[in-house]
């Protein structure tokens, strides 16, 4: 054995001994409960807290449930998110018929006042968070939420967590079974393998997220901002 898979070898079983004991936040919305599914799964996560407005509906030896309604005031469940090394911001809402001002509190306030204070209870945490394809990282174009994304981006990047990963799908195919699919998705999935096979770039599954983000926990990934094309290849780690 050379040095180089020496290193590999030994790189290998250190992955291999990582459990996540993760945060989730939107569980009761599709891509938060894709994302819960996958983790519920998985023999590298150990260990789950969904904080909710209201029950996700999901019971697992794995996991625990806090219903806490006011996320831009964590004072009181502080205590019981200490000791968590991973969270997964699946929570989100839609701009439409939104007002920037609105939009802006929901989606840029509520998330740093969450992930400022995981911050400071776990600096050793990794933090990964769910934006949108076509994100405004300049913060400067004419599409309201995009630049209210891509300020929120930018911000968490700042933040001196182990590390930061912001997650950037776009269309993702409904995992079976699942109760929180958008409507409108049964409309349209019939169309996902063609798109996959003619515009792979902007399609992924809502398993491939999921998959992605626990891989990225465990083993990194070169790139900050995992745009769809990343998403994929994360997920076969």
């Amino acid at each position: 054995m050379n040095v180089i898979e020496g290193i590999e070898l030994k790189l290998t079983k250190m992955t291999a001994d990582i459990k996540i004991q993760a945060i989730i936040t939107g569980a009761t919305g599709m891509v938060g409960e894709g994302v819960l599914h996958e983790c519920l799964q998985h023999t590298m996560v150990e260990k789950v807290l969904v904080i909710n407005r209201q029950p996700c509906g999901v019971i697992h030896p794995k996991l625990k449930e806090i219903i806490h309604k006011d996320f831009f005031d964590l004072t009181a469940i502080e205590p019981e998110l200490a000791g968590y090394n991973a969270c997964f911001f699946c929570l989100g809402v839609s701009s439409v018929g939104m007002k920037e001002l609105e939009y802006y509190k929901l989606t840029f306030t509520l998330t740093l006042n969450f992930a400022q204070t995981l911050c400071r209870l776990n600096p050793q945490m990794v933090f990964e968070y769910i934006s949108g394809a076509g994100t405004d990282s300049t913060e400067k174009g004419r599409s309201m939420w995009a630049r209210v994304k891509g300020k929120t981006e930018n911000s968490l990047m700042k933040l001196p967590f182990r590390q930061v990963y912001i997650f950037r799908p776009g269309y993702m195919h409904p995992t079976k079974g699942l109760k929180n699919t958008n409507k409108y998705y049964k409309y349209i999935s019939w169309m996902y393998p063609f798109m996959r096979r003619i515009f792979p770039q902007f399609v992924s599954t809502l398993k491939e997220l999921g998959l992605a983000m626990i891989n990225a926990v465990v083993y990194g990934y070169e790139k900050q901002v995992l745009e769809i094309k990343d998403i994929v290849l994360s997920a076969k780690k």
